[in-house]
């Protein structure tokens, strides 16, 4: 069989390097000119300018006078405390809605528009078009959150002063020490939220409608925060997806106890590796025609 010059030996045109298609630079600029990549960081750098107005309008006699340490009390001893403030406040829902969004937003709206099945003629291996769409949408949820952490850290000391961090049992750590930990923090909300993006994922992969991918994946998440406050579950809740969302505050400990945050890592990569790999699955099966 003589193979002409212009086709390889597998058939493809010469040239054609399945590796060298789709790009992930070019993935991201493609989803930073969306208004929906644009109209997430505008809320990230919007969020902490109006709690910080919310806290400084909030301010009373009375809440003055409160003797017993409270989160909203800690907020505004330093731009470290207003930080941890805005983590908190952000994890259960604003996050968990951000990382739906990048994630589930990946797919389906490609097969929405109709530009799915062409970008797969172009040609682009299906394996290495989710494996991009998967890297940007981490890049984008990873951004949002450090974008989030960046201008409050900024915006809250300017407004209550880059003094050291002040724990909410009272304890102080310096900044040195309060950064290197909240560090800690940044890296751990962005592994445990891959439970609920990898999910959103996974439906995007299902459906042609963003927002049923979206919506699935935050209600699902809200369904077992939900369970998990049902005590007679008991041992059960541990292994729910939602069950260490907030074990990054043991970092605020001294000594640090590392073991919440342990299984809560190891917990959320497991379930993050599932649900891409039934989102990479279904995806190699599907029968795209939009």
């Amino acid at each position: 069989m003589t193979v002409s010059g212009h086709v390889q030996p597998t058939g493809a045109v010469a040239g054609y390097r399945p590796e060298r298609t789709l790009r992930l630079s070019v993935e991201l600029r493609r989803q930073f000119k969306r208004r929906r990549t644009l109209g997430v960081l505008a809320l990230m750098v919007a969020l902490p300018l109006i709690l910080i107005g919310a806290l400084q309008l909030g301010g009373s006699e009375e809440a003055a006078e409160n003797s017993r340490i409270n989160l909203v009390d800690v907020a505004t001893a330093s731009g470290l405390n207003f930080t941890l403030f805005v983590l908190f406040a952000t994890t259960s829902f604003f996050l968990v809605v951000v990382y739906a969004l990048f994630f589930g937003d990946t797919v389906a709206v490609e097969a929405q528009w109709g530009s799915l099945r062409y970008a797969l003629a172009t040609p682009i291996p299906r394996a290495r078009l989710l494996r991009q769409k998967w890297y940007a949408a981490l890049v984008l949820s990873v951004g949002a959150l450090v974008t989030l952490v960046a201008v409050a850290l900024v915006a809250g000391g300017l407004a209550f002063g880059f003094g050291d961090l002040r724990t909410p049992v009272g304890l102080s750590l310096d900044q040195g020490e309060a950064l290197l930990r909240l560090a800690g923090m940044v890296g751990y909300l962005a592994v445990h939220l891959l439970v609920v993006g990898t999910l959103a994922f996974w439906l995007s992969t299902i459906t042609d409608a963003p927002l049923a991918a979206v919506g699935g994946a935050v209600f699902t998440m809200f369904v077992f925060a939900i369970l998990d406050q049902v005590e007679q579950l008991g041992s059960i809740r541990d292994w729910f997806p939602t069950a260490e969302e907030f074990a990054w505050t043991d970092l605020l400990q001294t000594p640090v106890d590392s073991g919440d945050l342990f299984r809560g890592v190891v917990q959320s990569l497991v379930y993050a590796a599932v649900f891409t790999a039934l989102g990479f699955r279904h995806f190699a099966r599907r029968d795209v025609t939009s």
